[in-house]
């Protein structure tokens, strides 16, 4: 027991415990998460771990009871902990004006009204490192508990080292207030920002030393004139000292943890130019831990239960806290997919450029609102396609942005720097947006996103800025890519409709004028006297080519047309199959339905399909074995508000069995080219065509078409 008050002793060794704690999870994380580990870095952090030394020597000294026996230990750890008291408020000066921009530039107004405040302090500080060192100015703990400083350099009987502690610590803590007041501008991006925002941290963590060192100012007073004594010993002072023991380290605890806020909020020393959700999310997680560790590690030293216990409930603890931060882990991976689902998620391209009442840009437009609102929390908004892809993704988007806002005059260094990551933007001339985020792919600048205030007032984090970047460089693509898409759907279709009218065209000629005088002529010929040499040849001749005009007329290009008139599906189906390949099947099995009103040219491409696929099955169908029978069973039905043509035969299959027609050969030797043109048109025109082949052989094709 340090006092014998259970609940203060208590106390004091949690507080002291958990300061340790945090200062040094603090001090690692800074030097591990530097950008770059330049010299203030390493002074911010050798302050945050000497600051956990101290609290670490504070602690030991707490473990011993205060007595007038002090071991050769509680000596040791009391001089040791005055090496933190002495440096840490000068590493914080000396970081603060790092951070401000005391040596970014030349003669400055910082450098100007704080060198001379830094030469003063930095002679304090080498005085008190010189008078602890060297002088052995610090009274030992045994000195100090029978007020025996006699050894110890002294000004009218009071030690020099409690002289010039109390102006070194003020000015050291007094100075980087007014340069955290009047910094110099920050050379990191969003770092005056960062600063702004960090600034009320900063300056608590300020105001709370400099009411630490008050503290301990008026502790070397009281210390030096207000003992009681009792034969020559200090008594009956312990639960006095304690408690102000307590207080100031309760005052640093509170320090510590707006230093710590502040470096985790707007990772205001490491050097990133974005904070990290992750960061922050640790950042409380420790101080769950720290507090809960050091409660139970300060219990069981005060009222020393069994080790069995002990041990028993420092594994409790660990359980528990890794099991919370399993859980928090597992949530924060559901919320990030959460995050990405509207990513990796279909973005409807093929409906997209195929539906003509399909906007287009809709599903990247309801993509990017998802990423403003969702992942970014912005006020507003806007993504603008530059480069090579501009022509092709179309217009800006916008979010929370009014249609007559002006254009945004946009940052030199967006189109310089490829690895610029956020830029500011003109407050006066942005019309409320605040960043610019460039976008980049392998042909160069495709794009930028322009970025408002976040909803909660807060800094965007690294890792909102890298989600938001990667989904506006996809929107982009989709938004050329479905252009593009649309474009060679839209040519594709007047080729096959030019196609379609100039076969009409051809065959109306045909018909009309090149028939009726071969007719003619061939009517001329045959009245003709029969003795005529070469009358009867030239007859049969034309007869012959008469006939071949009639049939081209009827399969022009090979695909089945009822004379241009357009006759019922079923109907042309019918004749084709009939026509070009009753010999090519043992048995042919029909069930039609009528499908109803149906757009010529895509009448003309189910047409296609469905030859391919009874070609197919009648050239292949049989394999290696020719005497094999075949049976083909061909219906069309239809299903809603789509037409549905099933093929289907008895052969051989393929041995790779249901596959996509554009998988390759068959094992017959086809090539599998026309099921892959046919499907393509299909899917242009808003079709499909499935390929099946079971395992017990035969083979079926799914053609389905909209009415």
């Amino acid at each position: 027991m340090i006092t014998g008050n259970a609940t203060l002793d208590w106390a004091l060794i949690s507080v002291s415990l958990f300061n340790a704690i945090l200062l040094l999870w603090l001090g690692l994380i800074v030097l591990f998460n530097a950008e770059r580990r330049t010299w203030g870095v390493l002074l911010l952090d050798g302050g945050l771990l000497l600051g956990a030394l101290f609290f670490v020597s504070h602690t030991v000294m707490l473990g011993h009871e205060m007595t007038t026996t002090v071991s050769w230990g509680l000596n040791f750890w009391w001089q040791i902990g005055w090496f933190p008291v002495i440096l840490a408020p000068y590493l914080w000066h000396v970081t603060v004006l790092w951070y401000t921009g005391f040596w970014e530039r030349g003669s400055t107004s910082l450098r100007r009204r704080h060198l001379a405040g830094l030469v003063v302090t930095s002679v304090l500080a080498l005085g008190l490192v010189f008078l602890m060192l060297l002088a052995h100015a610090l009274p030992t703990y045994t000195q100090i508990a029978y007020r025996n400083v006699a050894d110890v350099p002294a000004l009218r009987g009071i030690p020099l080292l409690f002289l010039l502690y109390p102006p070194f610590a003020f000015l050291s803590v007094v100075l980087p207030i007014d340069a955290l007041y009047r910094p110099e501008p920050s050379a990191r991006m969003m770092g005056d920002l960062a600063r702004r925002r960090a600034r009320s941290w900063l300056i608590a963590t300020s105001l709370v030393l400099l009411a630490v060192g008050a503290a301990i100012t008026a502790f070397f007073a009281w210390a030096l004139n207000g003992y009681r004594m009792i034969g020559g010993v200090y008594f009956g002072w312990e639960n006095e000292i304690a408690s102000f023991d307590l207080v100031l380290s309760t005052l640093i605890a509170g320090g510590i943890l707006m230093l710590g806020q502040a470096i985790v909020s707007y990772e205001i020393f490491t050097g990133k130019a974005l904070p990290r959700r992750g960061f922050f999310r640790h950042w409380r997680s420790i101080i769950l831990l720290a507090a809960g560790y050091a409660t139970l590690a300060s219990w069981t030293l005060i009222y020393e239960p069994r080790p069995i216990y002990s041990v028993l409930l420092a594994a409790l603890l660990v359980i528990v806290f890794y099991a919370l931060f399993s859980w928090r882990s597992f949530v924060e991976r559901e919320q990030f997919m959460a995050r990405l689902r509207p990513f990796v998620s279909s973005q409807r391209l093929v409906n997209g450029f195929l539906d003509s009442s399909d906007r287009p840009g809709s599903s990247a437009a309801a993509l990017f609102e998802v990423i403003c609102a969702d992942v970014l929390g912005a006020t507003r908004a806007r993504l603008i396609p530059l480069g090579a892809l501009a022509p092709l993704a179309g217009q800006p988007l916008a979010y929370a942005c009014a249609p007559d806002d002006p254009p945004v005059p946009l940052p030199r260094a967006l189109f310089d720097d490829p690895q610029a990551g956020v830029l500011p933007l003109d407050a006066s001339q942005s019309a409320g947006l605040e960043w610019a985020v460039p976008l980049w792919s392998e042909r160069g600048l495709i794009g930028v996103l322009l970025l408002g205030p976040k909803q909660d007032g807060g800094l965007y984090t690294q890792e909102e800025i890298e989600i938001a970047r990667a989904g506006a460089e996809r929107i982009i693509d989709t938004l050329a890519g479905e252009q593009i898409a649309r474009r060679l759907t839209d040519i594709q279709r007047r080729r096959l409709a030019e196609t379609r009218v100039l076969d009409l065209r051809t065959r109306r000629a045909l018909h009309d004028e090149i028939l009726p005088e071969l007719h003619r002529v061939a009517l001329e010929l045959s009245a003709l006297p029969s003795s005529e040499p070469g009358t009867g040849d030239i007859l049969r001749s034309l007869t012959q080519i008469h006939h071949q005009i009639s049939d081209l007329i009827h399969t022009s290009g090979g695909v089945f047309v009822s004379n241009g008139q357009g006759g019922s599906l079923a109907q042309s189906l019918l004749a084709l199959v009939e026509g070009e390949f009753a010999d090519a099947f043992t048995s042919i099995t029909w069930r039609a339905d009528d499908p109803g009103a149906f757009d010529p040219l895509l009448h003309e491409v189910v047409c296609s399909a469905v030859r391919e696929a009874v070609r197919n099955a009648a050239v292949h169908g049989r394999g290696s074995q020719p005497d094999h029978a075949l049976n083909l069973c061909i219906e069309v039905r239809r299903e809603g508000d789509r037409l549905v043509v099933d093929v289907r035969d008895d052969g051989v299959g393929m041995s790779f069995g249901a596959r996509p027609p554009d998988s390759g050969g068959d094992p017959s030797g086809g090539s599998g080219g026309g099921l892959v043109l046919h499907s393509t048109m299909l899917a242009i025109s808003g079709g499909e065509l499935v390929v099946e082949s079971p395992a017990n052989g035969g083979t079926r094709v799914v053609i389905s078409a909209p009415v």
